[in-house]
């Protein structure tokens, strides 16, 4: 595959999801997504219909979190939560699956908590699962793909990022299982050479709070690439 500045700003969700952060760090993440043409930024409930509102027009789209950070609301409010954060303005929603569901066998339960997110919003909202791979036995990440690929979601996400987060073999595993499924990689991808290689390894969705750092490196180490294309083997 192929990676131009353009397609790595456009695959990064520029992430502001610490709980004590305020509307000026909002404002700046929100200028830095414009600037450098992110494709969406990832933010909090609370913030959603404020960021909906400064990004109308710029083509970088609103992502935010549901469930976060452990997946343990009932179905019902999982729901709930999506019905509102469409309301507010949400194009995307990465939904914390409930990893007990998950460990004790309870597939339906972990089906259903999906479907039902998928099943009652419109059709063109991107849903991602965030499944904390590494909580997971390889087993329990091959199950929680098969089971996001048949609930309707678009991605498979490794982590909230309040754990170890992404790792390559983690990635390689999820895009080996779910090919036809988008792969993001979240969670300790603080640089260009570790983003590069969760991309090599298969993920098309770039989560981080570090987007500019990554991006900056990117043109500091291809320095000549304007419309020039930097080849992953």
């Amino acid at each position: 595959m192929e990676i131009t500045k353009d397609y790595l700003a456009s695959i990064i969700d520029h992430t502001l999801l610490k709980p004590n952060a305020t509307a000026k760090d909002v404002d700046h993440l929100l200028e830095e997504a414009v600037m450098y043409h992110f494709g969406t930024v990832c933010i909090r409930p609370c913030d959603l219909r404020y960021v909906h509102h400064n990004l109308e027009g710029t083509g970088v789209k609103t992502c935010t979190v549901l469930g976060f950070p452990w997946g343990i609301q009932s179905i019902e409010n999982k729901v709930k939560e999506a019905y509102a954060a469409v309301r507010d303005g949400a194009d995307e929603l990465d939904i914390v699956i409930n990893r007990g569901y998950l460990k004790g066998g309870r597939h339906d339960l972990s089906k259903k908590e999906l479907n039902d997110i998928v099943i009652r919003v419109n059709e063109n909202i991107v849903i991602k699962a965030i499944l904390e791979t590494c909580e997971l036995t390889e087993e329990e990440i091959k199950t929680a793909c098969k089971i996001a690929e048949e609930s309707g979601v678009d991605y498979v996400k490794t982590s909230t990022g309040l754990y170890e987060g992404a790792t390559v073999k983690a990635v390689k595993l999820m895009h080996k299982t779910v090919p036809n499924l988008g792969v993001k990689a979240s969670g300790g991808i603080k640089d260009w050479e570790t983003a590069y290689k969760m991309i090599k390894a298969g993920a098309t969705r770039i989560g981080t709070s570090s987007s500019v750092k990554i991006l900056s490196e990117y043109m500091k180490k291809f320095p000549s690439e304007q419309a020039e294309e930097h080849k992953v083997d």
